[in-house]
């Protein structure tokens, strides 16, 4: 990447123009404390994971909501949330560098696309508001919960009782803590990306805010329609340049996604652009 180019990012990021979009990317380095292996975090580490390290047939393989929804079909609901409780609950992952350091940054707002906990622990110094993504919820139209964080402990609130003062984490696919909650199988996507589409799975004072923001995607791929739909709407009433997003080896279908959204590509790896926050004295690659 351009030195000139990540110095530009880096700036826009620290003004707080541009709302960082964390994918599964940015968990490669963290590891399990005993055992030393990775967190699962895309789409075939997670469905190894679920079966314990057994493929399942290619079509399965796709991407992991449609793996979970046949093992869902199979075994329940209860076994997948149970699963990405066990995976993603526990306090057995080493820190992240990478989230400390957007947590440092003071962000008023991150889109966090992952399902483990380390965004929420590295906030878990100062008050913030969460939201997490909800899917086939009874008795409400909304598909979120939200949560306020005093310091110590998440207290579930209303939408009337949000203070907008707070920075925002948002976790749309869902997260362990306080309570599991995830968007994970194919009925999951099914109804979060209808009620999102139709307006029903962002908060009101978000979609003011939103308002010509700008976007800067890490460690996130749009190969499949599901992470390109989710995130269309989540990016809606973006800036007419609506930020930038970092894809080392892009695939045709990231690069037209991107310049439909005019989504700046740069062909980088995140970690690039994260060692030169921590170095700025480096040269590029």
């Amino acid at each position: 990447m351009n030195d000139s180019v990540m110095k530009k990012i880096l700036a826009e990021l620290g003004t707080g123009a541009l709302v960082p979009c964390l994918g599964p990317g940015v968990l490669h380095g963290v590891v399990d404390l005993f055992s030393g292996l990775p967190m699962p975090a895309d789409s075939d580490s997670l469905i190894l994971a679920m079966t314990g390290g057994q493929a399942m047939a290619p079509r399965l393989m796709y991407e992991f909501p449609r793996a979970a929804m046949h093992l869902e079909n199979k075994k329940g609901r209860s076994f997948i949330e149970r699963f990405l409780t066990q995976t993603y609950g526990g306090d057995n992952w080493t820190p992240s560098p990478m989230h400390r350091w957007l947590a440092s940054l003071n962000l008023r707002y991150v889109i966090d696309c992952n399902r483990d906990t380390q965004l929420q622990l590295a906030y878990a110094g100062r008050q913030h508001t969460l939201i997490v993504g909800a899917a086939r919820l009874t008795g409400t139209p909304y598909r979120f919960d939200l949560y306020q964080f005093d310091g110590e402990h998440y207290d579930s609130i209303e939408l009337g009782e949000v203070d907008s003062d707070l920075p925002v984490l948002f976790k749309p696919l869902g997260t362990p803590s306080p309570h599991p909650n995830y968007v994970a199988s194919d009925a999951d996507f099914v109804d979060y990306i209808t009620e999102l589409m139709g307006g029903f799975a962002i908060p009101a004072w978000i979609k003011l805010q939103r308002r010509n923001k700008r976007y800067l995607f890490l460690g996130m791929r749009f190969n499949r329609d599901t992470e390109r739909m989710v995130m269309s709407d989540m990016i809606h009433d973006a800036a007419p340049n609506a930020g930038w997003v970092l894809i080392a080896d892009p695939s045709p279908k990231e690069r037209k996604f991107c310049e439909r959204k005019q989504l700046q590509l740069i062909e980088a790896d995140w970690s690039e652009l994260f060692a030169h926050a921590m170095n700025p004295a480096i040269e590029p690659a």
